[in-house]
């Protein structure tokens, strides 16, 4: 049969990417309390295609996207960067793993647990030279006081929920797990998926003692994050949905050197 992909294109326009995007995929991450844990991914996998070819074989993403669902690990990222590359004949290659990770946690007070769930991305590519990059994500929502609605106010400040979006570089493992703690650290309080009267008591009381602006939560998780040697760059941004404004409020961080 003819292979069209395989025919020369005679417009002379490289192009930087081209592969699948929004498929949907069983995987296994690395969890620091159980080894491993299942969950769904949504990928895309892309290469650099020379302005002399037509076109790319996308159904060969997903056949090698088999040699490593088993297990998403640096290890097996950095090996199916380089194999998109030997098998497309490609010069760069990319891919982008995002997928709902999941902690059980317990409840402040009554030790109640339930499952929170924090949306995660891998992001990772291969240069001509093999220099790999490698970006993990992690979304973290959180709760927040305002210190000037409490400063001013005869009763009570105004709260809402947050999210921190942090984003690293690294030379080592980094733990999801670990990024998820440092975030809640440095928020006015947690959020929880389930909370009894005694432990909504503490969250609420909890955050008025401890609150802060979007400006306090990303420098205090930029201060954490600067002392460890293990990251090389990171950016971390907080959006809080204001519950008395129509608008969010947003500030956002960039640290270290770019590969």
């Amino acid at each position: 049969m003819i292979d069209i992909q395989k025919q020369r294109d005679y417009r002379n326009i490289p192009i930087d990417k081209v592969g699948i995007k929004g498929l949907r995929y069983p995987i296994k991450v690395m969890d620091k309390c159980k080894g491993l844990q299942s969950t769904i991914a949504t990928i895309g996998m892309f290469v650099d295609l020379p302005h002399q070819c037509k076109g790319t074989h996308m159904s060969r993403f997903v056949e090698m996207l088999h040699l490593f669902r088993a297990q998403v690990s640096l290890e097996s990222l950095t090996n199916i960067l380089e194999d998109m590359k030997a098998t497309l004949g490609a010069q760069s290659s990319h891919i982008e793993i995002t997928f709902p990770y999941f902690i059980e946690k317990s409840a402040p007070v009554t030790g109640h647990k339930g499952l929170m769930d924090y949306t995660c991305s891998i992001l990772g590519s291969s240069d001509p030279d093999k220099k790999r990059d490698l970006v993990l994500q992690v979304a973290v929502p959180i709760t927040s006081v305002c210190p000037c609605s409490k400063e001013i106010s005869k009763y009570g400040a105004h709260n809402q929920r947050g999210e921190v979006l942090v984003s690293a570089r690294f030379k080592r493992l980094i733990w999801i797990e670990d990024m998820i703690e440092l975030v809640e650290s440095c928020a006015s309080c947690d959020v929880y998926s389930v909370l009894k009267r005694e432990d909504e008591k503490c969250v609420t009381e909890r955050g008025y003692e401890n609150p802060k602006f979007v400006e306090d939560v990303v420098r205090d998780v930029a201060q954490i994050l600067k002392k460890d040697e293990n990251i090389t760059w990171f950016s971390v941004s907080a959006e809080n949905f204001e519950s008395i404004h129509n608008h969010s409020a947003y500030a956002y961080i960039e640290n270290g050197s770019k590969p």
